[in-house]
């Protein structure tokens, strides 16, 4: 669903830029100093939602792609009672919090390890400390 979600909004800045672009080209063949600032500012902001769409993108198959090596190494952490809507108890999720923040601490090297603390941060609902663990694990993955 999420990677169908993306792809669909990937679609729409496609789209977006295409558009813009145009408008863009419009302003700055107009010949006018305010039109063709705009248009320039106009080519520069819809690149730059592209770079951040991209690294995302990036990210997520990475993300996806160990968490699929995890997976077959025998390496997910045990499954925590989930509230109706599918995600991880609350209370359950910081009671389990401490055993995969002291696998980093005993294994700080270990991609295995910061993977599996980017997923008790994500359960605990703490996505920035959950994206960067995960980042983490993304580097110390490249080494092996």
């Amino acid at each position: 669903m999420k990677k169908g979600f993306a792809l669909g909004m990937a679609a729409v800045l496609a789209m977006y830029v295409v558009l813009v672009f145009q408008r863009a080209l419009d302003l700055v063949r107009s010949g006018e100093p305010v039109g063709i600032v705009m248009g320039t500012a106009l080519f520069v902001f819809p690149l730059l939602g592209v770079w951040v769409l991209v690294v995302e993108i990036r990210f997520g198959f990475r993300l996806e792609r160990l968490v699929r090596r995890l997976e077959k190494n025998d390496g997910m952490p045990e499954p925590l009672p989930a509230t109706p809507s599918g995600r991880a108890e609350l209370d359950a999720a910081l009671e389990a919090f401490p055993k995969a923040r002291d696998d980093v601490h005993e294994h700080p090297e270990s991609w295995e390890s910061w993977l599996r603390l980017s997923m008790a941060y994500d359960a605990a609902r703490d996505r920035r400390r959950a994206r960067k663990a995960a980042r983490k694990a993304i580097e110390l993955s490249r080494g092996k």
